[in-house]
Order: structure tokens, then C-alpha cells, then sequence
């Protein structure tokens, strides 16, 4: 629709090569370095070769290499973690629990009271044991002796074999004490987690589930309205650049005629302010155009040192017809489709699973465990003394090792433990009465959300009809407006118009055409504004069916306005 006057070339051959080379640096662009041949070294010091990207490669750049998709990325993975993380609890529990104890100083169990004179008297028992012996012996060298002589030679029998008799005045003293013990544990019985084991398996997952998805929606459309204004802006920095081409030849022109003396100076001066405001105003448009480029290369996700090339043009993307859907079926699809609404769904749902949970509180625990263990007592001397069983008086000494089997003992257990509040000051509830106002408060977001809904699908089922409108009405004005130029054109070369008329036919198709590109941009911009209101799935947009209107449907006040 929008052209200039005095150029034109042909366009489908360009367009093929323009297709092919975006193809090649498209794929080129997401292969990892190695895979293009080109080493380390020559990556870093070489410029990236521009991009040509359609609409739809953007898109698909996005939902790659967006931030915001790939942070929902990682929200899914995190709940999936937090579902196994639920349902360990019902799996077996094993732990390794080991101490070492130094005794430095050992109590005295036996301390004040008399029968530590029991482990006193134990000597005696071994002197009358040798008497009684030696009474029923046959050998008549072999008499009962006294307890003091029987203790000496006890004693040099000791200090011979090199035993070391005294220390510690506590028998049971132990200086060094370790403890092995690996427990396992099963949950037998816990209402609190079941619910809440069931609750993130079944809902937690869809719900992370669904923001991603609607992520994915809010960045496609995202990408759709930053692809359009890019192309709007630059669009309009065409129209600019077109208006300064025409006007610096009509500048030319003037000059021409003022140096003739067929036109006064003034009129010179006036083209050449003109064109200085026009060309001020072409730098400024085409800054603004790059910055939208920019703008999109960071919400892709494309390095920003990235040059890139928009491949597409706004009236390519305007259906051939008017469209229009429904208010009943918009509005249908868009409960239908909306992953926050389903959100808002399963939101409710475990917020139900959290209060059921909270009353599970009442219930008891019951759980099933098994301990088995490794105990050691270890002295600080690990002498052995052995007696001779045929001389009372002679003994020999044996050097035990740390894990001797003297001093270690095998345990083991198994059993239930019960657990059950019986009252814990209502604190349960409590807990139970907030989790219900929870989730009341819950359904009432959801409700909220619901109409939201409904009112944004008939907004913009609104702004989309009116756009339409606009779009019919603003290219019949551009066709009026390139009339109206050539025509004042045409005067002024035969010198029956002034340079002001056609000065104003210039900026009035000027005003034409970027009204008309500002119509065909928001008419894009409804559509996707319309398309996520009603959770147009990425990359299946046709899930959305637009029925085309009929003859009255676009008039305004028509039965099928809105219908």
C-alpha cells in the first residue's frame, strides 16, 4: 500500500534471495561455535554477520532462549524436586550415628555405700580356695599358708610377670567408649504426610506445569507486539525517508527557479528549513527504530552485539479479510485455554489438600524402626593377666588389640513408636480455622480471575473490531492523499500551483500513510492482544478459529457486532 512515487522495483527475486540468506544465518546464528568453523580465536575478534528474522523465528528464538521462559524452566524442575523431596517421607528413613567418648574421669558407682568392700574381698576367696587345696593334696610338701604369705607371693608372682598392679580406686572405670548404630525407619501411619505427599504429586507439578505455560503464551505475545512496533518504527522511518527525498527534490526544483528569478528567495529558504526539520525528524525515527530492534533482541534472547534484520512488513501480517470471533466463543475458549486460570484451579485444590493436611494434626503417628549397633569399651591398658592354672603364683601377660572382642558387643532392636497430641492449647484449630479462610480466600482470587477474563476478552474482541475499521477507512485515506500529491505535484510542475499547496499535499500524505501504518499496527496489536486474552497456545494460534464477518458484521450497531 505504501509506496514512493517516483521509484519502484521489482520485489519477488529479492525477496527469494532475502528468504534463502535468512535460512543460512538463521541456522548459522543458534549451531554452537564449533559446529561453523570458525576457531576461538576468530569468533572473539570477528563482527556477527546480520540475521534476517521473521516473526515466527523470533517466536521460536524466544521460547528457547527467553529469560523469563527459561527461569519458568527452572520453576518446573523445582517443584519436580520438591514432589520427591514429599514423597521421601514415605520411603525408609536410614541413618549412621557414631560417638567416641574419653572418659577423663570416671564416677564411682558403688561410692558410698559398702559394696565396693565386696570387690575387696574377692582376694580372700582365692587364699581359702588355695588352702582347701592344699589341705586335700597328697602331697605332704603342700600345706595351708597364711594371707599375708599367700599375698606376698601372689604379688612377686605379678612383679615378675611384669603386671602392673594399682591406678584407678574405680573398678568400672572405662576410659575410652565408642558406639556404632545405623537405625532404619518407616512411616506406618501419617495422615499429614499421605496428603501432602498425594497433594504435590497430583497438583504441585501440573500447577508449575501451567505457569510455564503461560509464560510461553505472555512471552509470544510479548515478542508478537515488540515484532510489531519494531516494525511500525522502522515502517514510519521509511515514510520519513520518502518525505525527505521528495522534498529535497522539490528544494532542488525551487533553487532552480529562484536562481531563474521566476521565484522569490523566500521560498527557498522556506524548502530549505522544511527539509533540515524533515531530516531531523528521519535521524530521530531512525534511532527509534533501532532502539525497538534492541528492545527485541533483549526479550528473544539474542546476545545484543547481535545485528539482526526484521524480515516481514505490517500489512503481510493483516489477513486478506476482516476477521472477527464471537463474544460466547472467545470467552469459552479463553476459560478453556488460560493456564493462569488453571492455575487458579489447582491452586484451590491444593490449598483443599493443605487444609486436610492441617487437620490430619489430630491424628496419631505411627512408625516402625530397627537399630542395629556396634558398642565398645575400651581401657587404656589392654593387658590380659593369665594365671597358671597348676601354680596359683605364676602369671604371663597378653596384649589385647583396640577391637578385641572383649571389648566390643553386638546390639540390636526393633520396635513401634506411637506418637499423639492429645491437646496442644487448640493450636491445631487454629491452624486448621487459618487454612480454611485460605481457602476461601482462594476461590475468591480465582472468581476474580475468572471475570478479569471475560472483561479482557471483550476488550479486546472490542479494540480488535474497532482496528478493523480503522484499517478500511485509512486506506482509502492514503489513496485519497497520493491522489491529492500527484495532482498538486502536477500543477506545480506546470506552474499553476504554489509550492505551499504542494508542501501540504506532501505532509498530508505523509500523515496519511503513517496514520494508515499506526491503523494496521494496532489492528496487529488487538489481534494479539485478543489471541492471549484467549491463551492461544505458542505455535498453534489456529487452535483460535476467526470466522470471517458478513456483510453487516463490520458495520457498526450490526446484530453480529460482538456476537
Amino acid at each position: 500500500m505504501i509506496k514512493d512515487e517516483r521509484s519502484a522495483a521489482p520485489g519477488t527475486a529479492v525477496d527469494s534471495i532475502i528468504g534463502l540468506t535468512a535460512s543460512i544465518a538463521l541456522v548459522a546464528l543458534l549451531l554452537p561455535a564449533p559446529a561453523r568453523g570458525q576457531s576461538s580465536a576468530q569468533a572473539q575478534s570477528s563482527v556477527p554477520a546480520p540475521v534476517s528474522i521473521t516473526l515466527d523465528e523470533a517466536v521460536q528464538i524466544a521460547l528457547a532462549r527467553s529469560y523469563a521462559v527459561r527461569e519458568a524452566g527452572l520453576d518446573v524442575e523445582s517443584g519436580d524436586a520438591q514432589v520427591r523431596e514429599a514423597l521421601g517421607l514415605l520411603v525408609p528413613q536410614v541413618s549412621l550415628n557414631s560417638t567416641y567418648t574419653r572418659n577423663v574421669k570416671s564416677a564411682n558407682p558403688f561410692a558410698g555405700s559398702d559394696a565396693g568392700g565386696l570387690f575387696q574381698t574377692l582376694g580372700f576367696l582365692d587364699w581359702l580356695a588355695y588352702n582347701e587345696e592344699a589341705r586335700t593334696d597328697d602331697d605332704p610338701g603342700t600345706s595351708p599358708i597364711s594371707l599375708a604369705d599367700f599375698s606376698e607371693r601372689r604379688q612377686d608372682g605379678l612383679d615378675a610377670a611384669g603386671v602392673v598392679t594399682g591406678g584407678s580406686d574405680n573398678p568400672f572405670a572405662v576410659p575410652n567408649q565408642a558406639n556404632a548404630t545405623i537405625s532404619v525407619e518407616q512411616t506406618v501411619f501419617d495422615m499429614r504426610a499421605f496428603l501432602g505427599a498425594s497433594g504435590a504429586r497430583k497438583y504441585l507439578r501440573a500447577l508449575n506445569r501451567a505457569a510455564l505455560d503461560r509464560q510461553e503464551q505472555l512471552i509470544v505475545s510479548d515478542v508478537r507486539q515488540a515484532f510489531y512496533g519494531a516494525l511500525l518504527a522502522q515502517e514510519s522511518a521509511t515514510v520519513v525517508g520518502q518525505s525527505v527525498r521528495r522534498t529535497r527534490l522539490t528544494r532542488d526544483e525551487t533553487a532552480q527557479r529562484v536562481a531563474q528569478g521566476i521565484l522569490p528567495k523566500y521560498q527557498r529558504l522556506s524548502a530549505d528549513v522544511e527539509l533540515a526539520n524533515l531530516e531531523s525528524n528521519l535521524i530521530r525515527s531512525t534511532s527509534q527504530a533501532q532502539n525497538s530492534v534492541d528492545q527485541l533482541k533483549l526479550l528473544i534472547g539474542l546476545p545484543v552485539d547481535q545485528e539482526i534484520v526484521l524480515h516481514g512488513a505490517l500489512e503481510d501480517e493483516v489477513d486478506a479479510s476482516i476477521m472477527t470471533v464471537s463474544v460466547t466463543d472467545a470467552v469459552a475458549a479463553a476459560l478453556e485455554h488460560r493456564s493462569d486460570l488453571e492455575q487458579a484451579r489447582l491452586g484451590i485444590k491444593l490449598q483443599d489438600v493443605q487444609v486436610r493436611a492441617t487437620r490430619a494434626e489430630y491424628f496419631p503417628t505411627l512408625s516402625a524402626f530397627a537399630n542395629i549397633g556396634y558398642v565398645g569399651s575400651v581401657p587404656a591398658s589392654r593387658q590380659s593377666v593369665l594365671s597358671d592354672p597348676d601354680d596359683p603364683f605364676s602369671f604371663s601377660i597378653r596384649e589385647n588389640g583396640v577391637f578385641s572382642d572383649s571389648y566390643w558387643d553386638l546390639t540390636a532392636s526393633v520396635g513401634f513408636r506411637l506418637s499423639w497430641t492429645i491437646f496442644n492449647g487448640l493450636q491445631s484449630r487454629n491452624r486448621v480455622q487459618q487454612q480454611v479462610i485460605e481457602a476461601q480466600r482462594t476461590q475468591l482470587r480465582y472468581d476474580q480471575l475468572e471475570e478479569s477474563i471475560k472483561l479482557e476478552v471483550q476488550s479486546a474482541l472490542r479494540q480488535l473490531q474497532a482496528t478493523q475499521r480503522q484499517i478500511d477507512a485509512q486506506r482509502q485515506n492514503v489513496s485519497r492523499a497520493e491522489l491529492n500529491y500527484e495532482h498538486a505535484n502536477a500543477r506545480l510542475l506546470e506552474g499553476v500551483a504554489s509550492q505551499l499547496e504542494e508542501r501540504q499535499a506532501s505532509e498530508l500524505l505523509d500523515q496519511s500513510r503513517l496514520t494508515y501504518l499506526q491503523a494496521v499496527h494496532d489492528y496487529l496489536a488487538a489481534r494479539n492482544a485478543l489471541e492471549a486474552a484467549m491463551g492461544a497456545t505458542p505455535g498453534a494460534s489456529a487452535e483460535i478459529t476467526f470466522t470471517a464477518n458478513d456483510e453487516t458484521a463490520g458495520e457498526p450497531g450490526g446484530d453480529n457486532d460482538l456476537q
